[in-house]
């Protein structure tokens, strides 16, 4: 039991969760009344989909987590008011206090009172970080209880509380809008979200479109509380919590398996966790039928380049790309992956085959300019690169990385001093506590002889990016130059200890050795 316990909780700790469960399972087997074990095992069956957690679940009454999966179970069997009864009773703190009153309202909607249920989301409705969120899901209500005039107000509200409107939004709102008599608004959605070259356009094309505005894509009280789970479990991982997210994401699967956004979302949370492989078995498991096949097509591109798979990957993406003949989304992931394997040449002609399908590049288009600026400087095009940078910025003039990326460029070849200077401290107004636009303009000073600024700004920089080699090598140049010469050679030494880029390490030894030469002091 103790081997198989160990042996677990490490695999716990390293988020492997079908060796933690099949491992503390087994130490339960031999100890089947040991809590330690119990909440370990019921853990990490949750995470790695065991059919074993309800049963485990049963055991454990103060455990939120078995609360909420044995809430699900009830829900999906018909018992409403049970699972009703373990939603009100789990504490309103933490993620929970998202999570239960949308769960409460679904399983109101459940035993047939949606009046209920949007009474219970309308304290909600009235103003506060919840007021988009719980829109949308009164919306979701309303919708599956015919009310679309109900519906269609509460939608309006969500779209307008999101800031930056997602595809799953962008399908649920045009149906519900399409059930109004407002399909054009729908659709109106849908062209947004098409525009540019970003992963998820890709997924909004006129199947998806279509099936949206037809359709329902929440169908059932049962699908709501997965689409409350997955929502959770998104907004976890984007703020640092992939372990909470997986478990969420699996929950869903259990109300609703297949649900693709719930699948996605698991794998993400897997590859957060460098389980790349268990990811990437995830995707495999999605439908080609689904909406967000297109999609999960880049994610699995990008795992088996992540896996060293690098000709499958791009195989894969040529048939997306044949598939989608006029979409720049696969040229894209096929340029991004060539340009980290260091074949700049052909990531550019990649890039460049996917800028020709974007039509009239936009604002939102600027990111692709960059990207293949960069793949030129890698290739050793500056004159290309420095083009391609101008053309971003004219498409987004303020943006700081392309002022700090074209501005370093200057810098770094000793021209337009003057106007990249200017550039930077636009930028760094702009991101004051990014690191790297910090150095760029330290940098800039140190080449203009100002070195008092230039020591200001490359301190700062080091103290945002202290493991930033490059910053560091910077900083020990600017104090050598100022005859502070042993703080000169302490950053040299950290910049040589932070896997600086290939052959810049004797560079650093030699300044280490012999310091930096007068002629080259202010360069």
């Amino acid at each position: 039991m103790f081997g198989a316990y160990l042996a677990g909780r490490l695999a716990a700790n390293e988020s492997d969760a079908g060796v933690a469960a099949d491992a503390l399972l087994a130490a339960l087997g031999a100890e089947p009344d040991e809590p330690e074990i119990l909440t370990r095992a019921f853990n990490a069956a949750v995470m790695d989909g065991r059919p074993e957690a309800v049963r485990l679940a049963r055991r454990l009454p103060e455990s939120q987590l078995a609360a909420l999966l044995l809430a699900g179970t009830d829900a999906q069997a018909g018992r409403w008011e049970r699972a009703e009864a373990r939603i009100r009773a789990l504490p309103r703190q933490g993620s929970a206090q998202i999570l239960q009153p949308l769960l409460l309202a679904w399983a109101q909607a459940g035993r047939g009172s949606p009046d209920h249920a949007l009474a219970t989301l309308r304290p909600f409705l009235e103003s506060g970080p919840l007021r988009g969120v719980a829109a949308l899901h009164g919306a979701m209500i309303a919708d599956i209880a015919s009310r679309p005039r109900d519906a269609e107000r509460m939608i309006r509200i969500a779209v307008a509380e999101t800031e930056e409107p997602n595809l799953r939004l962008t399908t649920i709102a045009a149906g519900i809008l399409a059930r109004a008599g407002r399909e054009v608004d729908g659709a109106r959605l849908f062209d947004a979200m098409a525009m540019g070259a970003d992963d998820i356009a890709l997924a909004a094309g006129p199947a998806a479109r279509q099936a949206a505005l037809s359709g329902r894509a929440v169908a059932s009280p049962v699908e709501g509380m997965a689409e409350a789970q997955v929502a959770l479990g998104a907004a976890l991982r984007g703020q640092g919590a992939p372990e909470l997210s997986l478990i969420l994401a699996r929950l869903a699967l259990r109300l609703r398996p297949g649900f693709a956004p719930a699948q996605i979302l698991a794998a993400e949370s897997m590859a957060d966790e460098r389980h790349v492989a268990g990811a990437l078995a995830v995707l495999e498991g999605i439908s080609a039928n689904d909406q967000m096949a297109p999609f999960a097509a880049l994610r699995r591109a990008a795992l088996l380049g992540r896996l060293g798979r690098g000709e499958e990957a791009v195989a894969l993406l040529r048939r997306l790309a044949g598939t989608y003949p006029e979409a720049p989304q696969p040229q894209v992931a096929v340029a991004d992956m060539m340009r980290r394997e260091g074949r700049g040449a052909e990531a550019v002609a990649a890039y460049g085959t996917a800028i020709g399908r974007l039509g009239q590049p936009g604002a939102a288009d600027w990111p692709l300019f960059l990207s293949r600026a960069m793949a030129r400087e890698q290739a050793g095009d500056w004159p290309g690169a420095e083009a391609d940078l101008r053309q971003a910025l004219s498409l987004s003039p303020e943006q700081p990385v392309l002022l700090n990326h074209l501005a370093y460029g200057w810098v770094e070849r000793g021209t337009r001093l003057q106007e990249a200077k200017g550039m930077l401290e636009r930028a760094v107004a702009a991101r004051p506590q990014d690191g790297n636009i910090a150095d760029s303009l330290g940098w800039a000073l140190f080449r203009l002889g100002d070195l008092k600024g230039a020591i200001t700004w490359l301190e700062k920089a080091a103290e945002l990016e202290s493991r930033n080699s490059v910053i560091n090598d910077h900083l020990g140049d600017a104090y050598w130059a100022a005859g502070r010469h042993a703080e000169a050679r302490f950053q040299w030494r950290r910049a040589l200890g932070l896997d600086p880029e290939p052959g810049e390490t004797g560079r650093l030894e030699a300044k280490m050795r012999d310091g930096l030469p007068a002629a080259t002091a202010l360069r």
